[in-house]
């Protein structure tokens, strides 16, 4: 049995893995703002959660294949409830709401006005599932809602045109697939991602084609296709391995930095004009950033006695003994003894405790 393990940050691996994820998706909305016009938004969605879905398959069926054996646990049978809801939401209704609305919206508005999926997923996991939220957490979504509000603004007052309803809503209906997909963070993040992109994307492509949506050329779909497994199905999988990590309201609040990929590629690439009003919003949503990272979190607290099943190492949460020759990381069922001690933490797997 190996000894607790303290050397690393609070911040790792949790914090590197959802700015990866947000790297990602944020670079996908300019991309996908380059189809939209020559492809029609629900097709577009539903080839990209294919691409997805279908670029991950080849993954799982790569590791068995070779023999390699992944360190994940399993989904189980009492997960598919979530796992439905999780689909309808996060790949149903976002993907086609956001594809709507870049129809209609420049791709720098378009992603900025993303950073709205953060606060609905922190809002979400703060009044629903009671997950902590301190004041720089809170001052954070108060900057970024400034950017939005900014963003928004038409010169007699705020007004959020069919576009960007559109992609607030999306992000709304993402905020809950990001908080109902914390309760998925244990099982292998490649098998959920996987069914998520195939099971949304069949569904959205069967919709389109019912609505006489006309299937775009071979090389428009690959394009959608490839766009799709890196945007949504890899970024998918570092983001539930952030949320195992981090929670769902600090992986939304990291995941903000997505929009600042996406309209900088879209400035670049796009040659969208960078305007006064665009920047303001993004230094506003900068601030929000950095004091999301610059958040610390820790108090004497206490684990309660428990039992689950996922991936980990032996550090200072797993010290229990094995038989026979074992290898790190590993998933088995473990039991985890009630335990008090004090350090710096987030709403991971193991400290999703109550705070008065």
């Amino acid at each position: 049995m190996s000894s607790p393990n303290h050397s690393h940050s609070h911040l790792w691996p949790g914090v590197p893995l959802a700015l990866a994820s947000a790297l990602l998706f944020g670079a996908s909305t300019p991309f996908a703002k380059l189809l939209v016009g020559a492809i029609d938004p629900q097709m577009l969605a539903s080839l990209m959660y294919l691409g997805a879905g279908g670029g991950l398959a080849l993954v799982h069926l790569a590791r068995a294949g070779f023999g390699i054996a992944a360190p994940e646990a399993p989904l189980r049978r009492g997960d598919l409830p979530w796992l439905g809801a999780v689909v309808v939401f996060g790949g149903m209704l976002g993907p086609l709401l956001l594809m709507l609305g870049l129809a209609r919206i420049s791709a720098a508005s378009g992603s900025l006005l993303l950073n709205l999926e953060g606060l609905a997923t922190m809002g979400i996991a703060w009044v629903v599932f009671r997950e902590n939220v301190d004041r720089k957490l809170l001052l954070g979504a108060a900057a970024i809602l400034a950017g939005a509000l900014v963003l928004a603004w038409q010169g007699d007052g705020v007004r959020l045109d069919a576009g960007g309803l559109l992609i607030a809503a999306a992000c709304l209906a993402w905020g809950i697939d990001n908080n109902l997909t914390r309760k998925l963070s244990s099982a292998d993040p490649v098998q959920i991602a996987m069914i998520k992109g195939l099971a949304a994307g069949a569904m959205n492509f069967a919709l389109a084609l019912a609505r006489h949506a006309g299937a775009p050329a071979p090389g428009l779909a690959g394009a959608a296709a490839l766009i799709g497994f890196l945007g949504v199905g890899v970024s998918l999988v570092l983001f539930v391995l952030a949320l195992r990590h981090l929670g769902s309201a600090r992986t939304g609040a990291y995941f903000s930095f997505a929009p600042f990929i996406g309209a900088v590629i879209a400035l670049g690439v796009l040659h969208e004009p960078a305007t006064m009003q665009l920047g303001l919003a993004a230094a506003f949503m900068a601030i929000g950033l950095w004091l999301h990272l610059a958040e610390r979190h820790d108090h004497e607290h206490l684990h309660e006695a428990m039992a689950h099943e996922h991936a980990h190492v032996h550090d200072e949460h797993h010290q229990h003994t094995h038989d026979g020759a074992w290898s790190e990381p590993h998933s088995h069922w473990h039991s985890h003894a009630p335990m008090r001690h004090k350090h710096a933490h987030y709403p991971d797997l193991h400290h999703r405790h109550d705070h008065a």
